[in-house]
């Protein structure tokens, strides 16, 4: 069985008529998930499961509060996976639209579907490269290398949903950017292209996970992202070869 599961801030209630929306209109039953609330979250908390410098490459940014708790937003839907005993989970954040073609992506991922797997619905289709392993309905999929950003929509097995609980009860970066990192989930993360879905959190009162950050920071992290980059970019191929 297979179940959508939407992760939503209870109290962002202008997001409220996106989520009835996405509830009536997936092709699977729908489960809201209440999502982690920054604001609950103590030092302890934090410390507890956010510890820089686990992996490598070397994260070359501290994480802000809103990103640990998107993080433990997932791990819930991760973990309601396997409560529930499903087949697969379809992951999505509450700021996703579906667009036509979402019913041609979600056939032939639900088509190609098998055990152990992770397949992205990403919104932005043309950053993602890599071999085509399926085809079908009007769409692809694809064994991007690396594997894109972005966490707006997913269909995650019951296995990877256990292997990325067990890999992540700590972690040092964000979610999207762990998922990329093969080498360290041992999971092989897909792609369907065109995804199906855009990103519409500007219409919805803006990103619940983004904060504003000093001249000085943007500038910092225009210098250090692409070199973070390239080095997970050297990183996948190494697995991958």
């Amino acid at each position: 069985m297979i179940k959508a599961f939407i992760i939503h801030l209870s109290r962002s209630k202008d997001r409220q008529q996106q989520v009835d929306l996405l509830s009536q209109t997936l092709p699977v039953p729908t489960d809201i998930v209440d999502a982690v609330d920054a604001r609950n979250l103590t030092d302890e908390d934090i410390r507890r499961v956010y510890k820089p410098g686990i992996h490598a490459p070397r994260y070359p940014f501290a994480l802000n509060i809103r990103e640990v708790a998107c993080f433990l937003s997932h791990r819930k839907a991760w973990q309601a996976i396997i409560d529930q005993n499903l087949t697969a989970g379809l992951v999505l954040e509450d700021d996703v639209a579906l667009t036509p073609d979402f019913a041609a992506a979600y056939s032939a991922a639900a088509e190609f579907f098998r055990p152990g797997d992770f397949i992205r619905f990403p919104f932005r289709s043309h950053h993602e490269q890599g071999p085509e392993v399926f085809a079908a309905h009007n769409a692809r999929i694809l064994e991007a290398k690396p594997v894109g950003l972005g966490m707006v929509m997913q269909l995650v097995s019951h296995d990877a949903a256990k292997r990325l609980l067990a890999v992540t009860q700590t972690f040092d970066r964000p979610v999207d950017t762990m998922v990329q990192m093969n080498w360290v989930t041992g999971l092989s993360p897909l792609a369907v292209v065109p995804g199906g879905v855009r990103e519409v959190s500007s219409q919805l009162g803006g990103s619940t996970i983004q904060q504003k950050k000093p001249l000085l920071e943007k500038l910092k992290r225009e210098i250090l992202r692409p070199i973070y980059r390239m080095r997970v970019a050297s990183y996948s191929r190494r697995k991958g070869s």
